[in-house]
């Protein structure tokens, strides 16, 4: 497994967020370093999501004295800047203009988050270079040339994966990355995923599917109706006993080559 990097990637303290009038987020406290490997497990409508979209200021946190909300040991960012240091990979699959995209084009956007290479961008050697090795890195040098609305769902996701990480791979941040992808397709996201975590990638996962959960993470953070109501190590928290807490049904798990199944 990877070492961790001592450097503090985030820091929340007194984290309350608010879409529309509802409170979503409840007095969130977590600290997390550069290269940890960490799922986020809930059930739906829990604020997972909000949480992500509050690491990548999206969503801003109630102003309040105590609140303090630190990335990479600052409190201000231009997005621009914060997306090339912080790969992120949602739920919802490519949209109109990346779908008639190239493979390798589709990667290189991640230079400049957006949707597709518009005439204005200016793509250098260099930037070729590195969407080079990222295909690579992700095994999809067949992809390469293949517009991206001709792609299963898996290699589409395999693709905004290398897209995420093309600028950095300090940390991959996955909102659900197994939606809508069938057996075979989340078995080749997994094994990605476990080579980037073994490579030194830093990955904080979010779902609700106990098999989404890949050997290598070994932190696990729970959460209830918008709060945090567990953060310890995967072999302490990941039970059947804490799942049909969490979940409010019963839970069964069975373990195998370092996946937990639940049923």
């Amino acid at each position: 497994m990877a070492l961790q990097s001592s450097e503090p990637f985030l820091h929340l303290s007194n984290v309350n967020v608010a879409r529309g009038e509802n409170v979503v987020l409840h007095d969130v406290n977590l600290s997390v370093n550069a290269g940890e490997h960490i799922a986020i497990l809930g059930p739906n409508g829990c604020g997972k999501s909000t949480l992500i979209k509050t690491i990548t200021c999206e969503c801003y946190p109630i102003v309040q004295s105590e609140t303090e909300v630190r990335i990479f040991g600052r409190s201000r960012w231009d997005l621009t800047e914060l997306k090339k240091r912080l790969g992120v990979v949602s739920t919802e699959l490519p949209g109109k203009q990346t779908l008639t995209t190239s493979g390798r084009d589709a990667v290189l956007t991640g230079f400049f988050s957006s949707s597709t290479l518009w005439p204005n961008l200016t793509v250098t050697d260099a930037m070729r270079a590195r969407a080079e090795e990222v295909l690579t890195l992700i095994d999809a040098e067949l992809l390469r040339d293949k517009l991206v609305g001709h792609m299963s769902a898996g290699q589409q996701r395999r693709i905004m994966i290398g897209r995420a990480l093309v600028a950095s791979s300090q940390m991959l941040l996955l909102d659900e990355p197994s939606n809508a992808l069938d057996i075979a397709a989340q078995q080749e996201l997994r094994n990605l995923l476990r080579r980037l975590a073994q490579q030194g990638t830093g990955i904080l996962l979010i779902t609700h599917q106990v098999s989404d959960i890949i050997p290598e993470i070994d932190r696990i953070l729970m959460m209830k109706d918008g709060r945090i109501i567990a953060d310890g190590p995967k072999l302490e928290l990941l039970t059947a006993r804490s799942l049909s807490d969490l979940f409010r049904t019963e839970v069964h798990l069975t373990e195998k080559d370092g996946f937990q199944h639940a049923w």
